[in-house]
């Protein structure tokens, strides 16, 4: 080999190297699944993960009293495989967009029925399924990526110190 087609050789070896190294690292905000079952229906529940990073979260980074995309990138999409009662309503078998208001002491889970959409810049409120209030509060433990759970009575969101949680039956 030439002394150039070494070089050239070797330089994309290295670049092939950190382009690897790059796509390694974790993403900002990486898609994360929360599943489970409530009676015979399955739950998923499929958003962005972002991080607090030391940043204020409710009140500042997502504003209270508006709707919010509930996670980051995509809209959170919540899947039922059965109908199901949210806080004593019913909602039926599909896919939905998943939005909260946040709020204090009381924040407003929507289900909305476009799935597929980029955060909340195109919500509309007229698409809504179902908006449920449910209790709000702060917890004395730090969670610093968003995460969702999916428990057989019900189903929680948490980040930062908040904490909201809906009950689910079938």
């Amino acid at each position: 080999m030439t002394m150039n087609l070494k070089k050239s050789f070797f330089a994309m070896i290295l670049m092939a190297f950190v382009g690897y190294a790059a796509n390694a690292q974790e993403k900002p905000s990486p898609a994360k699944t929360a599943e489970g079952t409530v009676g015979d229906a399955k739950i998923t529940i499929n958003y962005s993960s972002p991080a607090v990073k030391g940043r204020v979260i409710w009140g500042d980074l997502v504003p209270l009293g508006e709707v919010w995309r509930a996670g980051a990138n995509e809209a959170t999409t919540f899947t039922t495989t059965k109908d199901i009662m949210v806080e004593g309503k019913k909602l039926p078998a599909g896919t939905y967009g998943f939005f909260v208001i946040p709020g204090e002491n009381t924040s407003t889970f929507i289900f909305n029925e476009v799935a597929k959409q980029w955060g909340a810049f195109d919500y509309d409120s007229s698409k809504d399924v179902l908006r449920v209030s449910v209790p709000s509060q702060q917890t004395s433990t730090m969670e610093e990526r968003l995460v969702y759970e999916v428990k057989p009575s019900s189903f929680e969101i948490r980040w930062e110190y908040g904490k909201a949680s809906a009950k689910l039956g079938s």
